[in-house]
């Protein structure tokens, strides 16, 4: 971690720190971030949004969510369908008390926790460091430091 990290989370000023007199600093609120060679905050996240770097994050975030929403509703929908029209089906006995019904259900638990494990990887995988290096040029633009 680099450490002029500007989403670092540390204390802010005036939180917990003692003045030396056993009291707290007191510090006034910050004062608004203007950025320098005449851009606004607003241009700046326009220009960012435009870029090819963050329309990559974006295409990839929709590939993944996309489809694996799909999925799932599916999945859920012939559940629910299932167990309305065929309730002799999910009535049938897998093993001793627990039902194909049973079955399904926790099969709906498993999935969810499945599909969150794979969804955090390929944000890991695929966009995190490619979001963490948008935000830590925004955040430089922003204060005017620029590249």
């Amino acid at each position: 971690m680099r450490v002029d990290d500007p989403w670092y989370d540390a204390l802010a000023s005036g939180w917990g720190e003692l003045d030396g007199a056993g009291g707290f600093v007191s510090v006034g609120p910050p004062g608004p971030v203007t950025p320098q060679r005449g851009h606004s905050a607003a241009d700046i996240y326009l220009e960012v949004q435009r870029s090819a770097a963050f329309q990559e994050v974006r295409r990839r975030y929709r590939r993944f969510v996309g489809p694996a929403t799909l999925a799932f509703v599916i999945w859920y929908l012939a559940y629910v369908v299932t167990a309305v029209t065929a309730p002799g089906l999910m009535a049938r006995p897998v093993a001793g008390a627990v039902n194909v019904a049973m079955v399904a259900g926790l099969g709906q638990f498993l999935t969810t926790f499945l599909l969150t494990g794979a969804y955090t990887r390929h944000a890991r995988l695929c966009r995190d460091q490619t979001a963490l290096d948008l935000r830590w040029e925004t955040q430089e633009m922003t204060r005017g430091i620029g590249r």
